[in-house]
């Protein structure tokens, strides 16, 4: 009995250090966790202040224009008679709805085409590459340019979101086929064919845990690119820029030279505003991925 102390008291030591490292896995890191306070902030601010007020943020000479910051105007008013603290909290809003939006729509495409693709392959997977690989290579950008100069103006808040989702969707899809192309030849699929599962039954129970955690940073990076165009489009006149969103603030204070007339909480706070959520969606998906590998071990 003696001689086996020893052997039991290093296996309870093996247990505890195995139940830590468990644990440590478990937790979510300090990056994670700044993300999600910075993204919580910003949404349950942005969609809970509107009930508070009823402000329309776009409708011009409501207040005396120019108005210094007090309490009454949290960051003042601008030229145009309208409330900065009210325009810049339904500019969050809209650009998260948009964003959330464009992402949830690119995220389920790219997943369905590419893991349909990868798992099915032959002639199926030939074709819907070629499709894909055409969307790839198109500059997005300057062609989000050009339609926004034919219809300057004109183009509806949500046309824009269509447009990303259009042009989005094809490099989340190419990824995610790859994925699947080394999971498809894995034994536990074979099981899961021969045991009579159908093609679908497969890839939403097999294959998609598998590429879950790349598709949860892909919608929090799809997010920050939807935002981030929409923005750059509204800043050179391209979107509505009438709808109050991060770009369309930034964009009717430039227009009015907010710089050089004082009015700074004008340009200052979209910007600030911007680069705070910016970084709250780089931590949250940078976070997400350090936790993933963790705890799959590789870290």
């Amino acid at each position: 009995m003696k001689l086996n102390l020893p052997l039991r008291r290093n296996r309870t030591v093996a247990v505890a250090r195995q139940g830590s490292d468990d644990r440590r896995r478990l937790q979510l890191n300090f990056r994670l966790k700044l993300g999600i306070v910075i993204l919580a902030i910003f949404t349950i601010g942005s969609f809970t202040l509107p009930f508070f007020t009823d402000v329309n943020p776009s409708q011009q000479g409501t207040y005396f224009k120019n108005l210094a910051p007090s309490w009454k105007h949290l960051l003042g008013t601008n030229s145009q008679g309208q409330d900065i603290f009210w325009f810049l909290v339904f500019s969050i809003r809209n650009s998260l709805m948009l964003g959330v939006a464009v992402s949830s729509c690119v995220t389920v495409i790219a997943t369905l085409v590419g893991l349909s693709a990868g798992y099915i392959g032959g002639w199926f997977e030939r074709g819907v590459m070629l499709i894909t690989d055409s969307f790839i290579t198109i500059p997005v950008f300057p062609i989000l340019i050009v339609l926004g100069a034919l219809v300057r103006g004109r183009t509806s808040f949500w046309v824009v979101g269509l447009l990303l989702v259009i042009f989005g969707w094809a490099w989340g899809a190419r990824t995610v086929r790859s994925m699947a192309l080394s999971i498809r030849e894995r034994e536990f699929i074979n099981m899961a064919r021969f045991s009579g599962a159908s093609t679908m039954e497969i890839i939403l129970k097999e294959v998609f845990p598998y590429v879950y955690a790349y598709m949860v940073v892909g919608f929090i990076n799809t997010i920050l690119f939807a935002i981030n165009t929409e923005a750059a489009l509204a800043v050179i006149g391209l979107s509505k820029v009438e709808v109050p969103t991060l770009g369309s603030i930034i964009f009717w204070a430039l227009n009015y030279n907010a710089m050089f007339i004082g009015q700074y909480t004008w340009i200052v706070a979209p910007v600030v505003a911007s680069v705070l959520l910016f970084l709250g969606l780089f931590l949250t998906s940078t976070g997400y991925n350090e936790m993933f590998a963790a705890r799959r071990g590789h870290s």
